[in-house]
């Protein structure tokens, strides 16, 4: 490991700078990057540059002076990078072509270890910055607006295929087909981004495994955020809101284990967390304000705990479609019990039914939602709470509490 610094230390020493202007000796990026030796930088002066396909195929730092423009004119890819040990800083791309065959990306990363995306402005999009079989790399403090208006000819903002080690930090991305999306992408860090006005999910992954997704914002997206067929994940601190619709949620599980979600803020959307055959998951110290349903339980869900989270103002908190219930529901605030505390200990004396009938009734008749705020409701909801028929019996918070917990998430997001 040493030797390696050493090298990487001597070879800094003698490295050259390139400037790159429509006055300079060297024109364009692609003339730059012929010229230049490894370990060289690129200095790109302010201006427009039309080019695209440009390879970066040497450990390079490609650095641009107040956001240089570069034009793809929609013919395709702009930068291919498939080189160990490249930084890209400071550049604005634009007019990537659009494909039904090819993914055309802003930035694409192919093979790549130790490489670096930040400071960059990605604007009129197929796909943003698309990773590759790249590992142990950083992709921070970039904007990456799109204009997607249909799945079919739109691409991602940020995609990382068969990637590991990887940091997502610090990138607002808007407007594009998923926010964020992985595939096959072990130990993934990300952390502080604004994924938002997405057509489909503020972040997609699946069978990615040992993940960490923390202090992001993902809103108003066509349906948040789906989480499917993954193990080892946690999920800490982060805002999803305001991501209505018809098939919309805050975050969807499918086939999970193991996994942590921790601290987060489900707020006005139309499901919080709609879960389906996920087992072994913690939720903790999570909120759950004015959605439509907090949670919704669809089957084939085992040996969950639901703990020490905020319930509050939701239509409905729980729904729940199985007559069997192994999962463990204990000491919430849920902002509709109308319990009492006789011992003053903070805790209800009396258990809380977080189900309520009229859910079950929805759940299989929709159109009865009409119904919500009718006395219809309350009768037959008072009924199933004396006593339970449709609902399992043990599906109840013994221990419910007086006072909301104070889960110190209150602000989340990027400080872009």
């Amino acid at each position: 490991m040493l030797m390696v610094y050493l090298f990487l230390v001597c070879q800094s020493l003698r490295a050259n700078t390139i400037t790159i202007c429509q006055d300079c000796e060297v024109k364009s990026i692609k003339e730059g990057i012929a010229l230049a030796a490894d370990f060289d930088t690129l200095w790109i002066r302010k201006g427009t540059y039309k080019e695209f396909n440009i390879l970066v195929n040497k450990p390079l730092v490609i650095i641009g002076e107040e956001h240089p423009l570069i034009d793809g004119d929609k013919q395709g890819e702009i930068i291919r990078v498939a080189s160990d040990n490249v930084t890209l800083d400071g550049l604005h791309l634009t007019n990537v072509g659009v494909s039904y065959t090819t993914d055309y990306a802003a930035i694409r990363v192919v093979k790549s270890q130790n490489y670096l995306i930040r400071n960059m402005v990605l604007e009129k999009l197929f796909f943003g910055i698309y990773l590759e079989k790249s590992d142990n790399g950083r992709v921070f403090h970039n904007k990456i607006v799109g204009e997607a208006k249909d799945e079919y000819n739109s691409g991602n903002g940020i995609q990382l295929w068969y990637c590991n080690n990887v940091h997502v930090e610090g990138n607002i991305v808007q407007g594009t087909r998923d926010g964020i999306y992985l595939e096959f992408s072990d130990d993934i860090t990300i952390h502080n981004n604004l994924s938002s006005n997405n057509l489909r999910y503020g972040l997609h992954f699946m069978f990615s495994n040992n993940d960490v997704y923390s202090n992001n914002t993902f809103e108003d997206n066509g349906a948040g955020v789906a989480v499917m067929f993954s193990k080892h994940i946690r999920m800490e601190n982060n805002l999803f809101r305001k991501n209505w619709g018809a098939a919309a949620y805050g975050m969807l599980l499918k086939e999970i284990g193991d996994a942590e979600i921790v601290g987060n803020t489900f707020e006005e959307n139309t499901i919080g967390i709609k879960i389906e055959g996920s087992n072994r998951i913690t939720y903790r110290q999570n909120n759950f304000v004015h959605n439509g349903w907090a949670i919704k339980v669809l089957g084939a869900c085992y040996t969950n705990v639901f703990e020490n989270n905020n319930f509050m103002y939701n239509s409905f908190d729980v729904s729940y479609n199985s007559n069997l219930n192994d999962n463990k529901i204990a000491s919430n605030y849920w902002s509709s019990y109308t319990g009492y505390d006789l011992d003053k200990d903070g805790v209800g004396d009396v258990p809380y039914r977080p189900v309520k009938l009229f859910s079950y009734i929805v759940n299989r008749t929709p159109e009865t939602i009409v119904l919500l705020r009718s006395l219809f409701m309350d009768i037959i909801d008072f009924s199933e709470k004396v006593s339970p028929i449709f609902t399992p019996d043990n599906l109840l918070d013994e221990s419910p509490l007086m006072k909301k917990v104070d889960t110190g998430n209150a602000v989340v997001g990027t400080d872009l």
